[in-house]
C-alpha cells in the first residue's frame, strides 16, 4: 500500500492508495473506533455499488455505523441539503465524538466535509473518494463547501480529514466517460508542477484504454500533498492548484451544473489559461501547443458560441478574487505555475475563442 503524508503539524494525515483498499477499510479505521457513532455520507446509487458492503464490513468489526444519503449531482451542494444531513445526524443520536465517512465524488466530499466542519463545531471525518477527480483533487486538502446562486463554493471551510483511502479499483464500476472526465485534473498536475509527469500523461492519453490510473493517481496525490503541506490555506502557493478553474467554474455556473462535468470544464479552462500564458509571454507557442494537444486527446464536449459577456459576471465573483482584482493562475513554462493580477477582461474574452 502506498501511503503519502500531508504534513500539517497536528492536522497531518495519510493518503492511502492501493487497488482493493475498500475491503481493508474497516481494518485500517479500527484503531480509531472508540465506540462512537460512524456515519457514511454518500448517494444511494453509491451505497448500492459499494456503500452497503462497507457498512457491513464496519458493523462486522463492531463499528456503530449508519448512513445518510444525498441526491445525485451538483444540486446537492446547497444549504437545504446541508441542513437536512445535519438534522438526520441529530436523529441518529450523533454527538461530538461522531465520525463521518465521506463516500463519493467531489459533491459528497464537499458537503460531508462541510458538515464535519460545523456539526457540534467540528467532528472528525475520513474521505473515501469514488471518482477519479475526487481521488486526485477534492478529497485532499480540506476544502469543503456548498454553492449559492451567486457562484460555486462561495460558502465553506478548510477543514482537514483524518485520512484519505483511495481504491483505484472503484473506477471500474463507474461509467467510462465519468472516469475520463477526471483526467483534466490529472493533466493539471503535470502542467503546474512536473513537466516530466505531463510528458508521461501525454503518452498515456494516446490510448485511454490502457491508461495507468493507479500510477497517475499516486503521482497526482504526491503533488497535491506537497503543495497543501506548504500552503494549507491558499495564501500563495496553493493558488496554483486553481489552474484552469477560474474559467472552468464560470463555464459550470453559466452552462448549468450537470451540463458539463467539472473535469471537462477545468480542461477547457486550462486551454484558455494556456492561451493567456502565451499572450503574456510566459509560455512559448511550442509549450502551449503541447498542453493543448494533450488536452485535446480527451473527448471533451463541443461548446459553440460561448459569450464572454455571460461568463464575466461569474469570473468577477470567483472566490479567487480579492479587493476587486483576480488572482489568475498562469504557466511560466510547462511544469511551473504562478499567479498574476495582470489578466485583463479583454484578454479573458480573447482566450475564449479557443473553445469555439
Amino acid at each position: 500500500m502506498k501511503s503519502i503524508q500531508v504534513n500539517l503539524g497536528n492536522r497531518s494525515y495519510p493518503i492511502h492508495v492501493q487497488s482493493g483498499l475498500m475491503q481493508q477499510s474497516a481494518s485500517i479505521l479500527s484503531d480509531y473506533n472508540h465506540g462512537q457513532k460512524w456515519v457514511i455520507i454518500s448517494q444511494f446509487n453509491l451505497m448500492e455499488l459499494f456503500g452497503f458492503d462497507l457498512l457491513n464490513l464496519l458493523k462486522e468489526a463492531d463499528f456503530d455505523a449508519d448512513f445518510v444519503t444525498l441526491p445525485v449531482g451538483e444540486s446537492a451542494k446547497n444549504i437545504t441539503e446541508f441542513s437536512r444531513v445535519v438534522g438526520q445526524m441529530v436523529e441518529l443520536n450523533c454527538d461530538r465524538s461522531a465520525t463521518i465517512i465521506a463516500l463519493g465524488g467531489g459533491v459528497v466530499g464537499d458537503v460531508a466535509g462541510f458538515v464535519a466542519s460545523s456539526f457540534m463545531r467540528g467532528i472528525e471525518y475520513y474521505q473515501i473518494p469514488t471518482t477519479l477527480l475526487a481521488m486526485v483533487d477534492s478529497s485532499i486538502g480540506g476544502k469543503t463547501g456548498i454553492n449559492i446562486v451567486e457562484g460555486k463554493n462561495l460558502v465553506g471551510a478548510i477543514y482537514q480529514p483524518q485520512g484519505v483511502l483511495i481504491d483505484p479499483d472503484i473506477l471500474d464500476s463507474l461509467p467510462r466517460e465519468e472516469v475520463i472526465a477526471g483526467l483534466g485534473e490529472v493533466i493539471k498536475y503535470g502542467a503546474i508542477w512536473d513537466r516530466n509527469f505531463l510528458n508521461e500523461i501525454a503518452s498515456w492519453v494516446e490510448n485511454l484504454d490502457t491508461f495507468p490510473y493507479e500510477d497517475a493517481i499516486t503521482k497526482s496525490c504526491e503533488i497535491k500533498a506537497e503543495v497543501v503541506s506548504k500552503d494549507e490555506r491558499e495564501g500563495d502557493l496553493r493558488r496554483i492548484l486553481n489552474f484552469g478553474h477560474t474559467i472552468g467554474h464560470a463555464l459550470e455556473s453559466h452552462l448549468g451544473y450537470g451540463r458539463i462535468r467539472h473535469g471537462e470544464a477545468v480542461a477547457l479552462g486550462m486551454k484558455c489559461a494556456g492561451f493567456i500564458s502565451q499572450k503574456l509571454g510566459l509560455l512559448s507557442k511550442e509549450e502551449q501547443s503541447t498542453l493543448v494537444e494533450t488536452i485535446n486527446r480527451l473527448p471533451l464536449p463541443e461548446l459553440r458560441h460561448i459569450n464572454g459577456n455571460h461568463l464575466m459576471p461569474f469570473i468577477k465573483t470567483d472566490k479567487k478574487s480579492e479587493k476587486g482584482g483576480l488572482n489568475f493562475v498562469v504557466l511560466d513554462g510547462l511544469g511551473n505555475a504562478t499567479t498574476t493580477t495582470d489578466v485583463t477582461e479583454d484578454l479573458i474574452q480573447e482566450s475564449l475563442k479557443v473553445l469555439n
